[in-house]
């Protein structure tokens, strides 16, 4: 099965390759396999160097087939939250990049069944990996109404979460919200009028983070990462949201996600990593143009000393 043509194109693949300036006999690290753009991009950089892959969706363990037989290249089905634990399994403790492609792939919103798209009807899933328990749907019909206020408001910046939580909750008591059409039936009357899709985007964002646990997912990862890059290697992170972008920017900028930075008795920041671009790149128009994946995109880069 070729699924490489239902993902997307990568966004800002050639910053994202001279962020972690390749050495060809370097060990790298892409953490979001996917359809396989980036990997296949690094590995024609590569000529004794090794790359590891990461990828819990078993669409992407299936497209990652089309490198076997490259002794380059290691696909890890697997979520990047356990970087570490699998780079020691694979003999790689220091690599020399890592790259992180955040958020959910094209090929996982054009897949109806998946569940993440607003434009198809189906079960309210949106599970990265099939094999975990939670789904969207059991999140709206068993969590409370606070909790979904607190999802709603944290991870969708859905401006009336309270009152689109207590709408969930009410509804619920006459029968189960199982699909995308009978979630967004309860909500329409509560979007604002000529930006629905927008709020809806926002919903479907905030229900997704908490069943993939995106953003505790990410804490994880970047803790991980100094730990495991040689100095001077370079971390290469892409994000599609503010809530990404934040947690990335402020771990480079103070080794922390929240707070002031710790200071030494000189007033130097102590931090594992130093930021190389001091704002995010973004793409051009012409990218934005012919992708529109890329409007939102915002790539961060640091360096291991």
């Amino acid at each position: 099965m070729d699924l490489t043509g239902t993902y997307h194109e990568p966004v800002m693949l050639r910053e994202c390759l001279e962020g972690l300036q390749i050495d060809p006999e370097g060990i790298y690290v892409d953490v979001t396999f996917g359809g396989g753009g980036h990997t296949r991009a690094i590995l024609d950089k590569l000529t004794t160097g090794r790359l590891l892959s990461f990828d819990q969706d078993p669409d992407a363990a299936e497209n990652a087939k089309q490198f076997e037989g490259d002794k380059r290249f290691t696909f890890i089905a697997a979520n990047f939250r356990h970087l570490k634990r699998y780079l020691k399994l694979y003999k790689a403790d220091q690599v020399n990049g890592i790259l992180a492609d955040l958020g959910v792939s094209s090929h996982q919103i054009n897949t109806p069944e998946r569940g993440f798209s607003t434009r198809f009807d189906a079960d309210l899933d949106m599970r990265m990996n099939p094999a975990i328990e939670k789904t969207a749907a059991e999140v709206l019909n068993v969590r409370s109404a606070a909790e979904l206020q607190r999802i709603l408001g944290m991870y969708g910046e859905v401006s009336n979460a309270r009152t689109a939580a207590e709408a969930i909750f009410s509804a619920r008591h006459n029968g189960p919200i199982q699909t995308i059409n009978d979630l967004k039936s309860i909500l329409q009357r509560y979007a604002p009028r000529h930006r629905e899709n927008k709020y809806f985007a926002q919903v479907f964002q905030a229900l997704r983070i908490e069943v993939n646990d995106e953003l505790r997912v990410l804490e994880e990862f970047l803790e991980q990462v100094p730990e495991v890059l040689a100095p001077g290697g370079r971390l290469v992170v892409m994000s599609y949201h503010s809530l990404e972008d934040r947690l990335v920017k402020n771990f480079i900028g103070k080794g922390k996600f929240d707070g002031e930075a710790e200071k030494d008795f000189y007033g130097n920041v102590i931090k594992p990593l130093n930021s190389v671009t001091r704002k995010p790149i973004e793409a051009g128009q012409a990218e934005v143009a012919a992708n529109p994946r890329a409007r939102s995109a915002k790539l961060r880069i640091a360096e291991k000393e």
